[in-house]
């Protein structure tokens, strides 16, 4: 009966892409560098969209060799999950590039303490930017937006949605 496992390990613990695999449930495999309770502690990529990129390629490959069927797999970049400020502004910035793999993406930016480094708003008053950050992830081929604001997030997608099918009509 379960539809979707979101795993912020991308199914890396024994067994769990055995638990998945022959089903006809999805899996969303996200991003993490390191561990829940040290991921924050100094993290260093070298490029990381390739590198996010390059990991999230290869854990859809593990499963669809363990036999969870491609259509089945999206993934996530992992904001804010063993990621700087600048990680994740160069991730939103290459999101598209994600997008490029070929699996639907889900992206959670909702409230992020990123939004408090730049704005310095407690997680009450992050709305307005939890918002830009929604538009912009759609922008550049999420999928699916992980929010906290469910309506006021539709509201904002549902403008992206006429703008995507308006300039799919006039060939923009």
């Amino acid at each position: 009966g379960v539809w979707m496992i979101n795993d912020v390990r991308a199914l890396r613990r024994p067994g769990a892409v055995e638990a998945v695999a022959g089903s006809e449930c999805r899996v969303c495999l996200m991003h993490m560098q390191g561990q829940p309770d040290s991921m924050q502690s100094g993290p260093e990529y070298e490029n990381v969209v390739a590198e996010v990129g390059a990991f999230l390629e290869q854990r859809a490959q593990a499963c669809i060799d363990a036999g969870i069927g491609a259509e089945h797999i999206w993934v996530d970049p992992g904001f804010g999950f063993g990621k700087t400020l600048e990680h994740n502004l160069q991730l939103l910035d290459g999101l598209s590039r994600l997008s490029e793999l070929g699996y639907p993406m889900l992206v959670g930016l909702s409230r992020k303490s990123m939004i408090e480094k730049i704005i310095d708003r407690p997680v009450h008053e992050r709305l307005p930017a939890s918002l830009a950050l929604a538009v912009l992830a759609a922008e550049r081929g999420a999928r699916i937006i992980r929010t906290h604001d469910v309506a006021e997030t539709a509201d904002a997608m549902a403008m992206v949605v006429a703008l995507q099918g308006q300039m799919g009509e006039t060939g923009q």
